[in-house]
């Protein structure tokens, strides 16, 4: 009979006995199936696409998460503008000419992945922080590519964005890209079943 070893953890002087051991999520990736070589292109042409632009939108959800944290702890509001003004200076100087160079449709996913990493949209965003983001989105990203601000990301509902999802999750498993979190709530597993091809879904 196989048996777990047992681990024991020191917490303030005291042992506990642990019989069980803490494993990450595995996810199992089903073989990719494409129904035509145009398909089968246009999947490797968004993964690219989305590996390329992850980082960024990774970037900026760090950013965000600092910006909050570190807004809350100050108390007046031309302390408050002043520092955001000083992370927009060093978001821009950080990878704003990276952006230029990204493809309409590369702006548009980063745009979705802004939604996927912090639950709320690059519009919102402006919004929100219109002192310190206005410039940035306004110049960089929405007049350069032409594309809407106010995009989404539903995986549940629009297949590219599983597309896009997918490709996440494999490009994590590989650690091809360092792996994060989405703010969004969703089960990477049930939307798989979902999106499977039907000839799948039968067996």
């Amino acid at each position: 009979m196989d048996s777990v070893t047992e681990k024991k953890i020191i917490i303030e002087g005291d042992s506990i006995i642990r019989n069980s051991i803490d494993l990450g999520e595995v996810y199992v990736f089903s073989k990719l199936k494409f129904s035509d070589y145009d398909s089968k292109l246009r999947y490797y042409i968004l993964r690219r696409k989305t590996i390329k632009v992850f980082p960024y939108a990774k970037m900026a959800a760090d950013r965000l998460t600092e910006l909050n944290d570190s807004i809350t702890k100050i108390k007046k509001n031309r302390h408050r503008k002043r520092y955001t003004k000083e992370v927009q200076k060093f978001i821009e100087e950080e990878f704003s000419a990276e952006l230029k160079k990204l493809t309409r449709t590369e702006g548009q996913i980063l745009v979705k992945l802004i939604h996927r990493q912090t639950g709320t949209t690059a519009f919102d965003l402006v919004k929100e922080l219109r002192s310190g983001w206005r410039a940035f989105w306004y110049n960089t990203t929405a007049k350069m590519f032409d594309i809407s601000i106010k995009e989404e990301f539903h995986p549940e509902s629009v297949h590219e964005d599983y597309l896009i999802e997918d490709i996440l999750q494999r490009a994590f498993a590989a650690s091809r890209l360092e792996r994060q979190s989405s703010a969004l709530s969703f089960d990477y597993a049930t939307l798989s079943n979902k999106w499977a091809p039907k000839e799948d879904k039968k067996k």
